[in-house]
């Protein structure tokens, strides 16, 4: 009994250090080879969500933007979706009773405004509630309703999509290799309409894909800073020897468990600097996303347009 006791401590002291410590970056050089076209079609106007592999220089096989869960999970809710979805003027069209409730474990209802430029999977407590019915492009808005005892662990997987797959980049302006950037913004409220949480500096970012890398030594990563901000992110014509980066998503990453006071805290973005300023599913439901008194930022991890696939957390007690 003794032993095990032991054992159990040196387990649990060696899994709180090693949180603290970043994983090495690994690398993948130029494009990778598209595996999925598309994971839905919009039409004349919209972008390919198209999905690639490469392999990175340790041999492993790297999906990009990101491996998520779209195929097969609950489709969140439109507010505003051109993609063959609802289009609400505003939120006083929403008929709340029609939006279905999720059930994350618990009795008490929350309400969740959720935009993304370009996606997120939601997950509650460790459950994956919703994903986002658009994964690129036209930008679309979403509600989710669920069931749950608080604490509430709030973690979302964002994904900046990208066309130029395993580069980061969009063939959009007058480069051909233009970097984008992402976005998260997001209202939680209780079923009496008041403010559970907003997204803001208080919910913590962390990088796990980062393209594209003009040069690699342009990344600072320690412990569990990953910091592209001094990285070039101009839209060019030639992205020959581009990289990207990336590290492993823990496998807990969305648990009530999972340590995360060694990431970094989020950075908040204006409505302007996400560009959303001129988009009908944002500025149709400033009511929600810029509710006075309760003003929801955007967040990201530190960069903006480099980082592609972030995870964002929040504990609510």
């Amino acid at each position: 009994m003794i032993a095990r006791i032991i054992a159990a401590a040196v387990l649990c002291a060696s899994t709180s250090v090693s949180s603290l410590y970043a994983q090495e970056a690994s690398f993948s050089t130029g494009l990778a080879s598209q595996i999925k076209p598309g994971l839905i079609d919009c039409g004349p106007g919209s972008r390919l969500s198209a999905v690639g592999e490469i392999r990175s220089n340790e041999n492993t096989m790297r999906t990009v933007p990101a491996a998520t869960n779209f195929e097969s999970a609950p489709k969140a809710s439109d507010l505003f979706n051109e993609c063959g979805g609802t289009r609400l003027l505003s939120i006083s069209q929403l008929d709340l009773q029609s939006v279905p409730v999720l059930d994350a474990g618990g009795v008490e209802e929350f309400v969740m405004y959720l935009f993304a430029d370009n996606y997120f999977e939601l997950y509650i407590n460790g459950q994956l509630l919703a994903v986002d019915p658009v994964p690129f492009t036209p930008l679309n808005s979403s509600v989710v309703r669920f069931k749950a005892d608080r604490p509430l662990t709030i973690a979302v997987m964002a994904v900046d999509w990208e066309e130029n797959l395993g580069l980061g980049s969009e063939n959009d302006g007058d480069k051909a290799f233009q970097p984008g950037n992402g976005g998260f913004v997001a209202h939680l409220q209780d079923l009496a309409k008041n403010t559970v949480t907003i997204t803001n500096r208080r919910w913590r970012a962390q990088t796990f894909y980062t393209s594209p890398l003009q040069n690699r030594d342009c990344l600072v990563a320690s412990r569990q800073i990953r910091r592209s901000t001094p990285c070039d992110d101009r839209g060019v014509d030639n992205a020959d020897g581009f990289s990207a980066a990336y590290w492993d998503l823990p496998l807990d990453w969305m648990m009530p468990s999972f340590d995360d006071r060694s990431w970094p805290s989020a950075s908040s973005y204006s409505n302007k600097a996400v560009g959303v300023e001129s988009k009908k599913a944002f500025t149709n439901f400033r009511d929600v996303f810029d509710t006075e008194g309760a003003d929801a930022d955007f967040i990201w991890t530190s960069n903006l347009i480099l980082d592609n696939l972030v995870i964002l957390r929040k504990t609510v007690e």
